[in-house]
């Protein structure tokens, strides 16, 4: 699936990061560079490896002005869980989305891939997508 020169679509969704639940939309990404970064589901036995491999980068991405999502189909309270009992999950510093299927329709069947990248291309007004 190609979501080059895709407008992304509307969504508000709930997020964990640092010890807090915040609320992540649209809005956020507007105008900025942005990577969501899907995987299927927390609390499984090769994600946190991808997951630790970015959050050792973390600080490069947003030294380079890019913001990074992790975007799952878990809620936000179970991305607390497994932050709260996870060594290698303690060191995410990025947003953790949780992402319902309905919420990223276009985007939901990345989610049952292993791993999909998408990154918002900041325009003059509005983000496109790249995979």
């Amino acid at each position: 699936m190609s979501l080059i020169n895709k407008e992304i679509n509307d969504f508000s969704v709930q997020s964990f990061q640092n010890g807090e639940f915040k609320a992540v939309s649209k809005a956020d990404v507007l105008g900025k560079w942005s990577i969501f970064f899907f995987y299927p589901a927390d609390f499984t036995f090769v994600c946190p490896t991808e997951l630790e491999d970015m959050a050792n980068l973390y600080g490069e991405f947003k030294a380079a002005g890019c913001e990074v999502y992790s975007v799952s189909t878990d809620s936000h309270f179970v991305h607390k869980a497994w932050h709260d009992t996870s060594e290698k999950i303690q060191k995410i510093q990025y947003p953790m989305l949780a992402a319902r299927p309905m919420l990223f329709p276009a985007t939901s069947r990345s989610l049952s891939r292993k791993t999909a990248w998408l990154s918002a291309v900041p325009s003059s007004s509005t983000p496109r997508a790249r995979s």
